[in-house]
């Protein structure tokens, strides 16, 4: 399936699935490092934290070293969806299909997208606001974010890839999104032993209907795809998130509150972040800035929902980027990730 005429090509020579000259040109002027079909980036939080300018919630929620973040993708420009509110480049996703014989390793995936970043790193090292200890620790990463673009699912060697990243002399967490299109490979990672230290679903719609209009799925079946891999997230032994993008006129409304819980009951999550859409990169040529909401309107949804959910308790909050994260009392486990510094302000 293709949804262009020049987004990915399938060269002769090496024999592999590649970003086109023009799209990588475009990825490289936003700041990507492009490699074949993968692709790194410095976050807008890792960023920040070179001068000690803020940190990404995830060092707030789960302590996280945001600036030894490594987000990047093994499938930059393909996905199945091509949701409303991605501030991706979702206009340049192409195929549905990445044969195996047609993607790169996961050790030559990782070792030139770390040669990437390191050449994205070094251009701050001009800056006199970075602190130079942090740049020096950045080079070396300890978090692994398989998200940035795209649907990670959907590269077929995806348990082999998690297996090399915990591999790493430095490693100490991996975090996986999904967008739930790909089962499939959900089970996978349980039968292989390739589960990730914390996976997050996508969960932002309570029917078909909705899931529909908020996400713009390629996939026929799409609806019964998510809710396959929603079933297999209670007996994964894993750390469980649902992420809940909230879209003004689209999925915001408390009359849906009861719905939301019902469906996330079945996940049984160990955390479910309620977060409001952010008028930023791509989306904005999609949406309006009113589409996002008020930090408020998080808080009042996610008190509803944890009602709702009743096994749930509020567990903090980041009002910068309009986010809350409850906690599941009952399949409880420690917020904080083994081997990180509990930040010192909470």
């Amino acid at each position: 399936m293709s949804c262009s005429d020049e987004h990915i090509s399938h060269t002769d020579s090496p024999n592999l699935i590649q970003i086109s000259p023009l799209t990588k040109a475009k990825l490289k002027k936003a700041k990507y490092g492009v490699y074949n079909h993968s692709a790194v980036e410095l976050c807008h939080w890792t960023k920040k934290s070179f001068s000690n300018e803020g940190t990404c919630y995830k060092h707030k929620f789960y302590g996280i070293s945001t600036h030894r973040c490594m987000e990047m993708t093994p499938t930059a420009m393909n996905c199945e969806n091509r949701c409303i509110y991605c501030w991706r480049p979702t206009e340049f996703y192409d195929t549905l299909e990445m044969p195996a014989d047609l993607v790169d390793e996961p050790d030559m995936i990782i070792n030139n997208l770390l040669q990437e970043r390191r050449r994205l790193i070094v251009g701050h090292y001009g800056n006199i606001k970075t602190d130079k200890i942090k740049l020096d620790e950045s080079l070396f990463p300890q978090h692994y974010a398989i998200s940035l673009s795209g649907e990670p699912t959907m590269y077929p060697k995806l348990p082999g890839l998690i297996k090399y990243l915990k591999t790493l002399k430095n490693t100490k967490s991996v975090f996986l999104v999904t967008n739930g299109q790909e089962p499939e490979m959900l089970q996978r990672l349980i039968d292989e032993d390739a589960l990730p230290t914390q996976l997050y679903l996508s969960t932002n719609a309570s029917s078909k209907k909705m899931f529909m209009m908020v996400n713009r799925p390629r996939y026929r079946d799409a609806w019964d795809r998510w809710q396959k891999s929603l079933e297999l997230l209670s007996e994964m032994n894993t750390r469980i998130v649902l992420r809940m993008t909230v879209i003004r006129n689209f999925n915001d409304s408390t009359n849906y509150v009861n719905e939301f819980a019902d469906m996330m009951k079945i996940g049984n999550p160990h955390f479910i972040e309620i977060k409001s859409y952010m008028h930023i990169g791509m989306s904005t040529q999609r949406l309006e800035n009113s589409d996002m909401l008020e930090m408020d309107e998080i808080r009042n949804y996610s008190r509803l929902l944890c009602k709702s959910l009743d096994k749930f308790s509020i567990m903090d909050e980041s009002e910068i980027s309009r986010i809350v994260v409850l906690q599941n009392l009952e399949r409880f486990t420690e917020r904080w990730i083994e081997g990180y510094e509990k930040p010192l302000i909470q």
